[in-house]
């Protein structure tokens, strides 16, 4: 079985498990560069997103697992502004939306659930998820190596997530309990 996890924000990657061989492949979240006013911003590009999940579940048994993100609204240290909080959520609903029409078995988890599971004494910081991914996947530490390759090591983690929660099962039918609320 293959297990695909999913970092759906714009810095965010995809990336694929393989069961068996536990071989890991990155895919970091395709942008575009678009003009917006008199500067340039990084938007999703659809069609290449679509693209990656044919490729990587075509012929295959697959379980893909998307964070369950959702935005941080308020004036605390986290809190995200208007405008950030829609482009995150439609990240988000984007790759759902690409997922049901392609019709590829998926599940959501929240960050906490995936990183209590894989990350259990491990910092909160978003580095955190790095170090954790090179000490289960050292093969994978090349692709891992800076610190902006947090989204791909998050993609790893959230995949080694499903392989621990679902692997082996078949694909057409979730776990009992594997949907967070």
């Amino acid at each position: 079985m293959i297990h695909v996890g999913i970092d759906p924000g714009v810095t965010g990657a995809v990336c694929v498990l393989d069961e068996a061989t536990q071989e890991v492949k990155f895919y970091d979240t395709p942008t575009l560069n678009v003009k917006v006013g008199k500067n340039f911003k990084n938007v999703l590009d659809a069609y290449e997103m679509s693209r990656i999940l044919k490729d990587v579940t075509a012929g295959q048994t697959v379980m893909v697992t998307i964070e369950k993100v959702q935005a941080m609204p308020g004036g605390g240290e986290r809190s995200m502004g208007a405008t950030s909080a829609f482009s995150f959520g439609m990240g988000f609903g984007l790759w759902l939306g690409i997922l049901a029409a392609l019709e590829i078995p998926h599940q959501q988890v929240h960050p906490a659930t995936w990183k209590s599971r894989v990350m259990s004494g491990m910092g909160k910081e978003k580095d955190a998820s790095r170090q954790v991914a090179m000490q289960h996947y050292p093969r994978a530490a090349k692709d891992l190596n800076l610190k902006k390759h947090h989204g791909r090591a998050d993609a790893l983690l959230i995949a080694r997530y499903s392989w621990l929660t679902y692997g082996g099962q078949p694909a057409s039918k979730p776990k009992e309990g594997l949907f967070d609320e």
